[in-house]
């Protein structure tokens, strides 16, 4: 493939600077052989070899990165939409993309299209002013107020809510207009850094005053990130005094002096954070994210973070879990401040819930669990609720004793069975199990719930931050009415978006059914983006903690994340660190008919494309002899100007050794395909073809190549959303793993060590993997 300095002189490179390309991203896609090749066929199949407009260039380009696997068959008759001008902006391919994502290759409606995309629409100047001028008004006070620093971004996207196709070029000059006239023109003072203003302390209140907080997370902005806006650890204690404890729908931290004393006292005032995952499975992305929060801001801070395993249900965890976890946590490159489980803390968390049931606070119930559930819906209180606490306490006795049979009773709180948040229905605080735990044996037979467990070890060692995603943040009345309830320290709780990446799923309930029932090869399958498939996929933690900072840290929760994003973070990274080697996954055999029969010499390979000569650790030995293996797919019997192979009497350069024309084929007895090309070397180097394809050679006379198997990936799932679906596995995508089961290796990768990554030239990056030395495919 060309490399960057040709860019000009290639014809696809001139094909692509043809359709308005910059030369930066025509470079880059020459640089990819997938996008090369699926560029090229958009371009041929909207028929603008010719050239073509700038914008509508751009829009084919982002058809050949993100059309959807599952609906190619649709793509050609797609393109003429945007070659006749009707998909035209950004905002109407997305949502061509999200249309065929979700109708697979037989189900198109063009009616339904049409209107998904807004084909069609054409949206007036006058409307687009119209609505500028409502969002303005409608924020007129703040833009008056903050003037030039008023961030925009937000005014757009109220515009674009009610005119998803206009043109955004036009919006966006509108906008600026219509400021410009109501500010005037920008002043120095616009332009300035904004002061950032010392907080004021709020007014003090007796303790149990019920005061709204300004700060509350529906109203802070959407892009937060935790690791500047949480508050400074040298002034814990106006944090904890300023922030009260609900105005009826948020609830805020609520401590006493003493308590804050005494949780001073442990944490010097430092942030303390804790990473809790519950071992009942393997981590996945969405964790990497929670580490990244956790660990980064206990990091930022100059804190500690605790790794917690949040083991409160023996019948779904297992030491295999337990011990992935923290080798995955290393391997993320988070050192824990200490590590602990939820059951380290059983015997505290049942004197309190004997405390609780003391206080009026607990009960144990008879109700089965489907009488629970009805008696929710309809808000009605348990028969039990208020029978006397000394029975409640006998009853407790009997289950922490195994006097009672399993489903016969539970220990609930006493919280707000008329509230609107279902999470104060009187939750469970424990059940009885007879099932050993991993990590405490056999000596309990009731365990808490998480609601019970999890507020209360957070206060029990001292977390300054309980950090969380958004599903949680329901659940925060329930945990400071149990505090509050048992006159606990309250940490501040934060809820964050969880990360949402297309292509897969990462519900643990979904993942454990693709490993239970065999729908792929265990927790650590390469096409899971649990962490251990990842690792094994050849990923980077470098790469995916890259990712992680760049989708950042906000309370926006929906939007989910296209694969192609981490990906890029990951060829990013193995670009600096993996070798380059020569691999052929399909070999074609050629016969060299110039050169002698026994004839082999070693010639020097680069591992790094800028590899300095004289440098022999950076290069490596390729045998070359009389017989070269190729790519089929680098052969044709009939040459075109835009291919690069060989062909019957066209020269080719074969790289890092030298040129080679076709003389002659020869042909399967099916009389058309071609098992063998027969070609003549130039070892003087006299001519320079354009063309430069990769090879393996026999490394001696009459032995074959070095045998890897090799196994390419796809997505798992053919739908970006698969999680949405009735019937999810119905989804997956057949061609998600492709098995080549005799590829032809340089010698050199008969040394490769487990887990060592490389840059197969013209292929993309596999790493060694786990099974018989086998080699997979990253990208």
């Amino acid at each position: 493939m060309p490399g960057p300095a040709n860019v000009k002189e290639s014809l696809s490179a001139q094909l692509f600077l043809g359709i308005g390309l910059d030369e930066r991203t025509a470079t880059s896609a020459l640089a990819n052989a997938k996008v090369t090749a699926n560029l090229t066929d958009v371009i041929r199949e909207a028929g603008v070899e010719g050239g073509c407009d700038k914008a509508v260039g751009n829009l084919l380009y982002m058809v050949a990165t993100k059309f959807p696997n599952n609906a190619l068959n649709h793509r050609a008759g797609f393109l003429k939409y945007i070659t006749s001008g009707q998909v035209k902006s950004t905002p109407q391919l997305e949502a061509a993309f999200s249309f065929f994502s979700g109708i697979g290759p037989d189900n198109f409606n063009e009616e339904d299209f049409e209107k998904s995309c807004g084909v069609g629409v054409e949206v007036t100047l006058e409307e687009i002013r119209k609505v500028v001028e409502a969002v303005i008004e409608e924020n007129k006070t703040q833009i008056l107020a903050e003037r030039y620093r008023i961030n925009v971004g937000l005014l757009l996207g109220k515009v674009r809510k009610e005119l998803p196709w206009a043109d955004g070029k036009s919006v966006k000059e509108e906008m600026d207009t219509l400021m410009r006239s109501l500010l005037g023109e920008r002043t120095e003072e616009d332009d300035a850094k904004p002061v950032k203003k010392k907080k004021e302390k709020a007014p003090k209140v007796a303790d149990g005053a019920v005061t709204p907080s300004a700060q509350s997370p529906q109203t802070k902005p959407e892009a937060i990130n935790p690791f500047s806006d949480f508050p400074d650890p040298q002034k814990n204690i106006q944090v904890h005094q300023e922030i009260f404890f609900s105005d009826g729908n948020i609830w805020r931290p609520k401590n006493t002096s003493e308590k804050l004393e005494r949780h001073l006292q442990f944490t010097g005032g430092c942030v303390y954070t804790r990473f809790p995952p519950e071992p009942n499975g393997y981590l996945h992305i969405g964790h990497a994210k929670a580490l990244f929060v956790n660990f980064g801001l206990a990091k930022e801070r100059v804190g500690k973070c605790y790794l917690r395993y949040d083991d409160t249900n023996p019948e779904a965890e297992k030491q295999e879990y337990i011990d992935h976890i923290r080798e995955i946590v290393d391997w993320m490159g988070w050192k824990p401040f200490k590590v602990t489980y939820s059951s380290d803390y059983f015997q505290e968390l049942y004197d309190l819930a004997v405390e609780l049931i003391k206080r009026g606070y607990a009960y144990v119930d008879h109700q089965t669990p489907e009488e629970i559930k009805s008696f929710r819906e309809s808000k009605t209180e348990s028969p039990w609720r208020n029978r006397p606490i000394a029975e409640s306490l006998k009853l407790f006795d009997e289950m922490r004793r195994g006097l009672m049979e399993e489903g016969k009773a539970t220990l609930r709180m006493k919280q707000d069975m008329k509230s609107e948040n279902p999470n104060m229905f009187d939750l469970i605080a424990y059940r009885i199990k007879y099932t050993p735990h991993p990590h405490a044996g056999d000596k309990w037979c009731i365990y808490p719930s998480y609601d019970y467990t999890h507020c209360i070890v957070d206060s029990l060692e001292n977390i300054t931050h309980s950090l969380c995603t958004l599903e949680f943040e329901i659940r925060r009345p329930s945990y400071y009415w149990l505090l509050e309830a048992l006159d606990l320290y309250h940490p501040y709780v934060w809820e964050y978006s969880r990360l949402s990446i297309t292509n897969t799923v990462l519900s643990k309930r979904k993942l454990n059914r693709l490993v239970r029932e065999k729908w792929v090869d265990g927790w650590d399958d390469p096409r899971l983006m649990t962490l251990a498939g990842l690792k094994r996929r050849g990923f980077t933690p470098d790469a995916i903690n890259a990712f992680v900072r760049d989708v950042g840290i906000t309370r926006s929760d929906g939007s989910m994340i296209r694969l192609e994003k981490i990906e890029h973070y990951v060829r990013e990274d193995l670009n600096k660190k993996s070798r380059r080697v020569m691999v052929v996954l399909k070999p074609l055999k050629v016969v060299i008919k110039n050169m002698e029969e026994n004839a082999v010499s070693n010639l020097r390979a680069k591992y790094w494309p800028d590899a300095a000569d004289d440098d022999d650790k950076l290069h490596y030995e390729v045998p070359f002899s009389k017989v070269v293996y190729i790519e089929s797919s680098d052969f044709r019997i009939k040459d075109s100007k835009d291919y690069y192979g060989l062909s019957l009497g066209k020269t080719v350069m074969l790289r890092y050794a030298f040129p080679i024309k076709c003389v002659d084929v020869v042909y399967a007895e099916d009389k058309t395909t071609v098992v063998e090309v027969h070609a003549e070397y130039d070892p003087a180097k006299s001519i320079k073809p354009k063309g430069v394809i990769h090879w393996v050679a026999e490394p001696s006379c009459g032995t074959q190549p070095l045998k890897v198997e090799v196994r390419l990936f796809d997505t798992l799932f053919l739908s970006e959303n698969p999680g949405e679906l009735d019937n999810w596995l119905a989804d997956l995508n057949p061609n998600s793993k492709t098995t080549v089961a005799e590829a032809f290796a340089v010698p050199v990768l008969r040394h490769a060590c487990l887990g060592d990554q490389f840059q197969f030239e013209r292929l993309g990056y596999f790493c060694v993997d786990q099974d018989n030395g086998c080699v997979i495919y990253k990208n």
